[in-house]
């Protein structure tokens, strides 16, 4: 079973991913949801890293999890 780790901040995404660390960049994310940064979910971005996550629990915006 693969462990997924997303940290926001205003600029993009850090992610571990089956151990692999890397950054997602606004834009890219930007680019790749079609939508303002702050409006993506963390949902998401899950699915950008992730083949077939497992969505449990509700979306949350990145505007709220930065605060």
């Amino acid at each position: 079973m693969c462990m997924t780790v997303l940290s926001f901040d205003e600029t993009g995404v850090d992610v571990v991913y089956n151990g692999t660390e890397f950054r997602l960049e606004k834009e890219l994310i930007e680019d790749a949801i079609q939508k303002s940064y702050p409006d993506v979910t963390d949902h998401e971005v899950l699915q950008i890293v992730e083949e077939a996550p497992d969505l449990s629990g509700e979306p949350r915006r990145i505007a709220d999890i930065i605060g």
